[in-house]
């Protein structure tokens, strides 16, 4: 019943609110500078979002909000276990942030619409060129003072462990001089991938660590930020679940 409920939501809310979605597009298409309507846009996107974590029983606890410079765009990098990432990744980092996603959302009506209206990007990571296009488009997009979201995984892990981080994702970071700013998330994947199609309330841990300045890297250190990036990543998580497990058995034993 969960299931069924999250998407009728899901569909009912994008087509209720597709008059204001057509309003900001024409306000757009007239040369209205995008700046006006963002505050309004991000909060319409927030408000969605949040909602769609509540009604799918996701329980999030965020750590490291400290650790995001302040004042200073920069690009947040993170691992990708599951489809709720994305809403996850909007409301938990205080700011609604563009995200660099696969090309396939870019077909889904109405969302995709939506995520054009707050500068989301969409990749084919299939293809170079285009790929090197969305990369030059979020470089501007720092650029003009706004961080980025991008998951270097390029795909959900649908697990614990994460893939390999695609170190042509960090370009952004390194030509820019921006900051890199990793993002642990662990559970996100018991919400939906878990248990095939459906919607189960899950626990989910998001954990902001240190940022890392790529304006002092040496190219070597360039070359390897991917890997460096996931190590940080996995390590947190890792600690996280270990603790849980000394915690579950410490428990059974009682």
């Amino acid at each position: 019943m969960r299931t069924i409920v999250w998407f009728i939501y899901f569909w009912l809310y994008l087509i209720f609110i597709y008059p204001k979605q057509r309003y900001f597009e024409k306000r757009r298409a007239e040369g209205v500078p995008k700046e006006e309507d963002l505050p309004e846009i991000n909060q319409v996107v927030q408000d969605w979002a949040n909602q769609l974590l509540k009604l799918a029983g996701v329980t999030c606890h965020v750590e490291g909000l400290e650790n995001i410079p302040k004042d200073r765009a920069v690009l947040f990098t993170s691992n990708h276990q599951g489809n709720f990432d994305i809403p996850l990744m909007i409301t938990k980092l205080g700011t609604t942030n563009p995200i660099v996603a696969k090309i396939s959302l870019e077909h889904l009506p109405f969302i995709s619409k939506w995520m054009k209206l707050f500068d989301c990007l969409f990749i084919d990571r299939g293809n170079a060129r285009q790929s090197l296009n969305v990369f030059s488009k979020a470089e501007k997009i720092i650029e003009e003072g706004r961080s980025v979201i991008i998951f270097p995984e390029g795909t959900r892990s649908r697990q614990d462990e994460a893939g390999e981080f695609k170190e042509g994702a960090f370009k952004i970071a390194t030509k820019t001089g921006v900051p890199v700013v990793p993002v642990a998330i662990n559970g996100s994947y018991k919400v939906m991938e878990a248990n095939g199609f459906w919607i189960r309330p899950a626990e989910v841990k998001i954990t902001v660590l240190p940022a890392i300045e790529t304006a002092s890297l040496s190219k070597e250190e360039m070359k390897h930020l991917g890997l460096r990036v996931r190590t940080m990543i996995m390590e947190c998580n890792n600690k996280q679940n270990h603790v849980e497990d000394k915690e579950e058995i410490a428990a059974s034993a009682i």
